[in-house]
């Protein structure tokens, strides 16, 4: 799964990687400068395409849950198993994004003695997500995403046994085309995002990172040693 992440790059070097055309960042892009622990129901900066190109949006981590399932922890990722049919298949069909991040913490070992690693590339890693809006406890609305997981192998495999599904640069148009996905083309997206995601998986390496990061509460978002190796 993906249940915490880092992204430490500013709002000016999300664009120049994800928005090279120009894009339009709403109000909250003088606030935003990174965060080396994200958690769900945090914001964080997402990619999507409303037919006018990519835009950065600061997005709510976080799902609507199902009429028959009103309570319980937040819903933060979407199997790509799943995607095509089902709960997940209007977003995954029409409202697909990119998450940036610099990696994703998983942890080995038992309840109350976790270990946490930090699984990460050499660079930013562009998750796959989807986008939706949902209705908050106090009755507003709220644009939300989740984090697509897929099978983990490689490193990645020996730390847990899902892991995000990440894209690369040569797929991001196709995974944000606003165009509705019907039939051969919902079958066609699957199979590209398996191995985009099966290529960056290769990638992946992980390291032991300070126990101070198992307390998303506790834990200060602004400290860059959360990602660090643990003495």
């Amino acid at each position: 799964m993906c249940g915490r992440f880092a992204n430490d790059a500013t709002t000016d070097q999300l664009i120049r990687e994800y928005v090279a055309d120009g894009g339009k960042p709403e109000d909250w892009w003088k606030s935003w400068v990174g965060a080396y622990s994200i958690a769900p129901t945090s914001d964080a900066p997402i990619v999507r395409d409303r037919g006018e190109g990519r835009i950065l949006e600061l997005v709510r981590w976080d799902w609507q849950k199902p009429a028959n399932r009103p309570k319980g922890a937040p819903i933060i990722n979407a199997r790509m198993e799943k995607l095509a049919t089902g709960f997940w298949a209007p977003a995954f069909s029409a409202a697909r994004c990119i998450v940036p991040m610099r990696g994703y913490f998983e942890w080995t070992g038992e309840k109350g003695d976790k270990t946490p690693h930090f699984l990460h590339g050499d660079g930013m890693l562009s998750a796959a997500g989807l986008t939706w809006s949902m209705e908050l406890a106090n009755g507003e609305r709220s644009r939300c995403f989740v984090v697509i997981t897929r099978e983990a192998r490689d490193a990645s495999g020996e730390v847990h046994d899902r892991m995000p599904a990440f894209l690369t640069p040569d797929t991001w148009d196709a995974w944000l085309s606003p165009e509705k996905l019907t039939g051969e083309r919902k079958i066609e997206t699957l199979a590209m995002l398996e191995h985009t995601s099966a290529d960056i998986a290769a990638t992946i390496t992980e390291h032991v990172v300070d126990r101070k990061v198992n307390s998303s509460r506790t834990a200060d978002a602004t400290d860059p040693s959360l990602i660090e190796p643990a003495a």
